[in-house]
């Protein structure tokens, strides 16, 4: 669990401080009208980013490809919030950067991340994975 003087923003500069103790981020992203939509998801950091895999069908996908601004707190598998969110950048990775994200994930969650991609094959779901970054004002 976090604790209450974790600061949100980190105090090294690394806005994801808070978050890489934790293997679920409830990303929230927001549709064209404002409301916000949030689901748990499963990421893994590279340096400063954090690397997200979903099925290309999604709606978050969708909401980040018309506005990148997502928020992200740790939580539970099944989306129960454990800490405060920070703001950040969220993108579709082109083709040609799936295999950083993919093995961010691979070390991160290795067995079961080989498991869910394996069933993910099976079942012919086309995947994406979206690289998200600190929020720049």
């Amino acid at each position: 669990m976090a604790t209450s003087n974790t600061p949100a923003q980190g105090t090294t500069g690394d806005t994801f401080a808070n978050l890489r103790r934790y293997q679920y981020a409830q990303l929230t992203t927001f549709r064209k009208d404002g409301n916000a939509v949030s689901t748990p998801v499963w990421f893994a950091p590279d340096q400063d980013k954090l690397y997200v895999m979903t099925p290309s069908t999604t709606g978050k996908l969708k909401r980040i490809r018309n506005n990148g601004r997502v928020l992200l707190a740790p939580c539970t598998p099944s989306g129960k919030v454990l800490g405060e969110p920070v703001e950040a950048e969220a993108h579709e990775l082109p083709l040609s950067e799936y295999s950083r994200a993919a093995a961010a994930l691979t070390r991160k969650y290795g067995f079961l991340y080989r498991v869910f991609t394996f069933f993910l094959n099976v079942r012919k779901t086309k995947r994406t994975y979206i690289e998200i970054a600190s929020h720049r004002i």
